[in-house]
């Protein structure tokens, strides 16, 4: 690159376009590091004493997730724990639940499985044989939720950090716009507060971090993570969303960042009146129907699996 650190006057590996800045090696990864750090306390995220549950999946975001918050939350926190979810994917998760796990026993972090057929009595790969035209994506994320939920209440937690970065957010908010699911845009926001239905609070420490950031992170830490795709992910509406920003980013340094503004601003300032959340008539999960998503995925994918033997 020929140029030196904006910070130091050390070489300079990357130009992070949107602020003009060149960073060398051990500034861009302080920088990330500290940036979690600023959203975290700006956003409120955590407190003294806090038991957290960070969800890590082996990807490259969860992985740097670990790596910061391990450094950074357990000088006060109570206690951290990690937890995968395992889909049923065959040839996909088994690695990451592997690296996952060898990751938490270098830093003596207890790691715990659930798995979507121990939940829910079906593996993915199952699910997508019986889904009749339901997205793979779309289900699967229900099913995630849910096996999250109930990995936090069996823990025993009450904060619960997802490694979702700033391009999931503004992609996520872009899909339910485009969805008319504007009840949703609030679960969007770094911050979900707990509620009397859902006593855990959920944050995204990296929701302020670009995605490609975040892979320069774990390469330079030479992170071991799981490079494969889900083989199911190409279905959904997100990697073309993904692309246009992208695109945009490319051409408009910084476009991400006023997009992740507004996409926090506007569900504070809606105030269409939303459906009262109640109790589902089956499994008593928060639903703003009388039965929720995922019961009514359940009963779809038993009557299909009765219909099939």
């Amino acid at each position: 690159m020929g140029k030196i650190c904006s910070r130091c006057d050390r070489q300079a590996i990357y130009h992070r376009a949107y602020s003009g800045e060149y960073l060398c090696v051990q500034c861009f990864k302080r920088s990330v590091e500290e940036k979690v750090v600023r959203t975290i306390s700006k956003f409120g995220m955590l407190r003294y004493g806090d038991k957290i549950l960070l969800m890590v999946s082996g990807g490259k975001d969860s992985m740097s997730m670990l790596r910061i918050l391990s450094k950074v939350v357990k000088s006060h926190a109570s206690e951290v724990l990690v937890a995968t979810i395992d889909e049923g994917i065959e040839g996909y998760r088994r690695d990451a639940i592997e690296i996952s796990a060898e990751a938490c026993a270098k830093l003596n972090v207890s790691h715990h499985v659930f798995s979507f057929k121990d939940l829910f009595g079906y593996p993915m790969d199952q699910i997508e044989l019986l889904k009749e035209g339901m997205s793979s994506c779309s289900v699967c994320g229900v099913l995630r939720r849910r096996a999250m939920d109930i990995a936090a209440q069996k823990l025993n937690v009450n904060v619960v950090a997802t490694a979702h970065n700033l391009d999931d957010i503004i992609q996520t908010f872009l899909i339910n716009l485009l969805n008319n699911d504007i009840k949703r845009l609030i679960w969007n926001l770094p911050v979900h507060h707990e509620t009397y239905l859902f006593s855990q609070k959920r944050i995204k420490p990296l929701a302020e971090i670009y995605e490609e950031e975040l892979a320069l992170y774990a390469f330079l830490n030479k992170e071991r993570f799981q490079e494969v795709s889900c083989p199911y992910m190409h279905e959904g509406i997100r990697t073309k969303i993904r692309s246009i920003l992208n695109e945009l980013e490319t051409n408009h340094p910084g476009i991400k960042y006023s997009f992740f503004n507004s996409a926090i601003k506007i569900p504070e300032i809606i105030t269409t009146p939303t459906k009262e959340r109640k109790n589902c008539e089956k499994c008593g999960y928060p639903t703003f129907a009388n039965k929720c998503s995922v019961c009514s995925i359940l009963d779809l994918l038993n009557r299909k699996n009765i219909r099939q033997k």
